[in-house]
């Protein structure tokens, strides 16, 4: 599946062509502070059939924690674009927001409902864990 997308101001872009890995909705605390407070919606595609292919974006990773995920967001307007994480090598981790056609997005799975909002909603459809399966 080819996903295009890019940041809120436009300088940056993406491509992937891989096929999607996982779909989620992740309601952890972390992710809470990322999107500023709702869960995270996300896919899982691999690294070697993802490419940015304008602009660089800038990364952050924790250094108080062992085997932190690496973030990547756009300098000039902030937007998150993705991760990668120690957890899912060969994986790049691209948050829904961030696609030219978000609608393509359905859930599979909801992880770290331990951690869900009372203002969090999971559709029925979708399969729940406390924490990852």
């Amino acid at each position: 599946m080819t996903i295009s997308g890019g940041c809120y101001c436009k300088k940056i872009r993406y491509i992937s062509t891989g096929d999607i890995q996982s779909s989620i909705q992740c309601h952890c605390r972390e992710c809470q502070y990322i999107t500023g407070g709702n869960p995270n919606t996300l896919v899982v595609v691999p690294t070697d059939q993802f490419q940015f292919t304008k602009g660089e974006p800038k990364s952050f990773k924790r250094t108080d924690i062992e085997n932190p995920v690496e973030r990547y967001f756009c300098e000039a307007c902030g937007t998150a674009i993705g991760t990668k994480s120690p957890k899912r090598p060969g994986s790049m981790i691209i948050k829904v927001g961030t696609f030219d056609d978000p609608s393509v997005f359905k859930a599979d799975i909801a992880i770290f409902t331990k951690d869900k909002q009372p203002f969090h909603h999971i559709d029925d459809s979708v399969k729940s864990y406390e924490r990852r399966p």
